[in-house]
């Protein structure tokens, strides 16, 4: 079984990110594969250094018509099984091909823009609901979650990053974009004097959101880390994990959190309301809420023990499905039920002709 994976996306995001450990992954599992992704992606080096084939000249081109043709001609070549193209962009490459192709959904896209697709992930339930409530047979919409990977380390020394010892310390890993909330964020820490803030990430709002930060008076309890690779170390380090985020479709820091072992307070946007038990495994609060996401994480510094049974099931949870094995073997079984589905019609087709 050979997978070619098309990566046409260059942003640092979490679903870029994601889609690189779960082919460093299948790698490690055995799975015969080659990727497509652009040379200036983050990933790219890390994915060769793990022995992954790339293909990256199929994408080298700017104009559309001439990537398709690269992209055609990599296809005849390396005669793949099936071919996963990871978000829209990847899927909009495509030519018509009679070969089974996933679309991967990290979001609610409009299956209209994966027409070539045969078949489709979602990395949620409700995910996969939209897609089939958008006219795709059931039976071909799927449901594979994301897995977080965290580096094994120690903690970040707080010193590092001119943060106090003993002061309460609140983490978001995030793209610094709109729908994220940070300025939601921003807002509740200065309601709350004890607190720091570590922003974790890059992105077109970071001047704006110095520039808030500075307007509230609290830029000296603020920092902006930029894109980090130990977000381990950094969960380590921190007491309270946030996502404030407007739009989440799903949200794999969540995962994170509960994996490090670190009380999570999120807004209730798609993706943590559908995850979150409220008090169970973190806490959620209206998304654009200041004032909740104060009295949250005012709550749950108040209270050990809540911070205690958060992380107990938030453990618990992530353990029962969310582990980096669990997930990549769900994917194996996917691609193989797809391959085998294929290979059942084409002998089929087969013995029918000679009858």
């Amino acid at each position: 079984m050979r997978i070619l994976h098309v990566m046409a996306s260059r942003a640092n995001g979490g679903a870029e990110t994601y889609c690189a450990d779960m082919l460093q992954s299948l790698e490690a599992a055995g799975i015969d594969q080659v990727a497509v992704i652009p040379r200036a992606s983050i990933n790219h080096d890390r994915l060769a250094a793990a022995g992954v084939k790339l293909a990256p000249e199929a994408l080298d081109s700017r104009f559309g018509p001439m990537r398709r043709r690269r992209l055609a001609a990599l296809i005849d070549t390396c005669k793949p099984d099936l071919i996963h193209c990871w978000m829209r962009r990847a899927a909009s490459l495509l030519p018509a091909l009679p070969l089974p192709t996933i679309g991967w959904f990290g979001g609610y896209y409009d299956p209209a823009h994966f027409r070539r697709c045969s078949h489709f992930v979602g990395v949620t339930p409700d995910i996969v609901e939209h897609i089939v409530a958008r006219g795709i047979p059931r039976a071909r919409a799927h449901h594979v979650p994301t897995f977080p990977v965290l580096e094994p380390g120690p903690p970040v020394d707080r010193a590092s990053l001119a943060t106090p010892g003993d002061a309460s310390v609140l983490l978001t890993l995030s793209r610094l974009h709109e729908k994220k909330g940070l300025d939601i964020l921003l807002d509740a820490v200065a309601e709350l004097p004890q607190c720091f803030a570590w922003i974790a990430g890059d992105g077109p709002l970071e001047e704006d959101l110095k520039a808030r930060a500075a307007e509230l008076g609290i830029a000296d309890r603020v920092r902006f880390l930029g894109w980090r690779k130990d977000r381990g170390a950094l969960l380590a380090a921190a007491d309270i994990c946030v996502l404030p985020s407007r739009w989440e479709p799903f949200g794999t820091v969540m995962l994170e959190a509960w994996a490090a072992g670190i009380p999570l307070v999120a807004a209730a946007s798609q993706g943590p309301a559908a995850l979150i038990a409220d008090g169970g495994n973190g806490l959620l609060v209206p998304v654009d809420d200041a004032p909740a996401l104060v009295a949250a994480i005012g709550r749950l510094l108040a209270d050990p023990a809540l911070q205690a049974r958060l992380i107990e099931r938030g453990r618990a949870d992530y353990q029962m499905g969310f582990t980096r094995e669990a997930v990549t073997q769900r994917m194996i079984a996917l691609y193989t039920e797809i391959t085998a589905e294929r290979s059942a019609s084409s002998g089929a087709t087969e013995r029918e002709e000679r009858a």
